[in-house]
């Protein structure tokens, strides 16, 4: 994949040497590899330090399932660990020709918190990443775009849950219909890129999906780049 210029940058930033010498050449950009999907648990099974005795489904919803596995402990005692299993998630950095970010906020019931974000959303069993960030773009933001870059993959929290998440950079911005979620309330805002990333310093934007799906970008693009002055 061929690395996609930005186009004007925020006010105050500009590309290393080194970036700018690697979009004239037409460097090819590395596309990271997607991950396994994390193994279900079974019983005899080593994973790292742990051994499983056996697993067991605690509750299902059309959106999370939540096991209890019986364990071997590091210190070989016998033990539970829970864990929360999800679809993957996308999230999809969508910036405008003139190096604006498009934000989605709305109102996240687990934190009582409303909260600025990135375009977020899960795929659906079976769904492709980039098909579901492509999906989500559409429904959240009324957006489509002509150019993808995979900015790898995160673990959410990888101490509870075995999700991975996608992020992408979107570019060649075009509106089209949004169709939100009969559950989501969203407002749609985009801001410089320069300005969204002083916000997530200042923890405006808390979201984590989001802070790395910003700084990724921000690498990505412009390199070893600093505020001017």
């Amino acid at each position: 994949m061929k690395r996609q210029g930005p186009g004007p940058l925020p006010p105050g930033l500009a590309f290393s040497p080194a970036i700018a010498a690697a979009y004239d050449g037409g460097v090819e950009a590395p596309v990271p590899q997607r991950p396994p999907k994390p193994r279900a648990a079974a019983p005899g099974q080593t994973r790292g330090p742990w051994r499983v005795l056996d697993t067991r489904e605690v509750y299902r919803n059309p959106w999370i399932r939540v096991r209890e596995d019986s364990v071997l402990r590091p210190d070989g005692r016998p033990g539970i660990y829970g864990v929360v299993e999800f679809e993957p998630a996308v999230g999809v950095v969508a910036l405008g020709d003139d190096g604006a970010v498009y934000l989605v906020g709305q109102y996240r019931y687990p934190t009582d918190s409303y909260s600025w974000e990135i375009v977020t959303g899960y795929a659906d069993a079976g769904e492709e990443p980039l098909a579901a960030a492509q999906r989500e773009l559409r429904e959240e933001a009324g957006l489509s775009a002509g150019s993808w870059t995979a900015l790898g993959h995160i673990e959410i929290s990888n101490s509870v849950t075995d999700q991975v998440g996608f992020l992408y950079l979107a570019q060649d911005l075009s509106a089209v219909r949004a169709a939100p979620d009969e559950t989501e309330q969203l407002e749609v805002r985009r801001m410089p890129l320069g300005e969204a990333l002083a916000q997530a310093q200042e923890s405006a934007i808390f979201d984590g999906f989001s802070l790395a799906g910003l700084y990724r970008a921000w690498h990505y693009l412009r390199g070893d780049l600093r505020p001017a002055g």
